[in-house]
């Protein structure tokens, strides 16, 4: 990530994902933001595990979809909110490991709607390694 937010967008962003109730459920964090750019990361905790131990698709599906949306909220205008209209997720191995690390990034962004991608890795030891990667479509509201 390369240009700094400014500072009443940043406020604006981590208020608004302060809101969402179920970030806080799995515990997750913005730890990046930038224009165009978002990084949540959460760990995997027993309540975002599935039966075989590993971190569940829906936990891996809304940490992507969140931090794409915030990415395209980085560039949306004055006094708009963001909502996904399409999300289509490809899951590439099992999320097994500690945590996730979601990156969200605006591939182009329109008046009304915002393409946006997300890539979601696992970190386990220390090492990290991609298990999803998501495209979408937001849309200003």
């Amino acid at each position: 990530m390369t240009d700094a937010l400014d500072p009443d967008r940043d406020a604006k962003v981590r208020e608004s994902f302060a809101r969402q109730r179920l970030m806080a459920t799995f515990g997750a964090e913005i730890t990046a933001l930038s224009p165009g750019h978002c990084e949540i990361t959460a760990p995997i905790l027993p309540l975002g595990r599935q039966q075989h131990d590993v971190g569940h698709a829906g936990l891996t599906f809304a940490l992507g979809d969140t931090a794409a949306g915030y990415a395209a909220l980085t560039l949306m205008a004055e006094g708009a909110e963001v909502m996904t209209a399409e999300m289509k997720i490809n899951l590439l191995a099992p999320a097994k490991g500690e945590r996730l690390i979601a990156r969200g990034r605006v591939v182009k962004a329109g008046r009304r709607l915002t393409v946006a991608t997300a890539d979601v890795e696992v970190e386990e030891a220390g090492k990290r390694r991609l298990i999803a990667v998501l495209q979408g479509t937001m849309v200003a509201v």
